[in-house]
């Protein structure tokens, strides 16, 4: 992140991507990431250019943290507006989560469930659950 701030994109993104490789965790080098950061079973996990995590977050496998497509932009001028969500401090996001946009922030102290879509903005201290109305029934044979 010092070297992509330092205006060297080239090293950073080579890094990223050799990390990448190994891991299957994409973070782009423009993210903003505090400290305490924890990622558990890291496999397709993405991190978008934009994107801002608090202090002691942590994140499950297959987590996104994306951009909602934007209509009109420029491809050159992406830097210059946030595009990614904001995930605040003490966040835990669970495996399958997708959050989406520059204008979705994460509040503090919030649990994310696994397979969450999550395209607007969360109060602090809130659980996100996706409850499918699912009937199990069981019968003997």
């Amino acid at each position: 992140h010092i070297l992509y701030k330092l205006d060297i994109p080239l090293m950073p993104r080579l890094m990223s991507e050799y990390a990448h490789s190994k891991t299957g965790i994409d973070i782009h080098p423009g993210a903003k990431i505090d400290t305490n950061f924890f990622i558990d079973h890291g496999t397709g996990i993405v991190i978008g250019q934009t994107s801002i995590i608090g202090k002691n977050v942590k994140i499950y496998q297959g987590v996104t943290l994306g951009a909602l497509s934007i209509k009109n932009s420029n491809k050159y001028n992406q830097t210059e507006k946030q595009r990614h969500p904001t995930i605040e401090d003490d966040v835990t996001i669970y495996a399958g989560a997708t959050i989406l946009g520059g204008d979705t922030i994460i509040g503090r102290g919030t649990v994310i469930g696994g397979n969450v879509w999550v395209t607007k903005s969360i109060p602090s201290y809130s659980k996100v659950v996706n409850l499918p109305n699912i009937q199990i029934q069981s019968s003997r044979l």
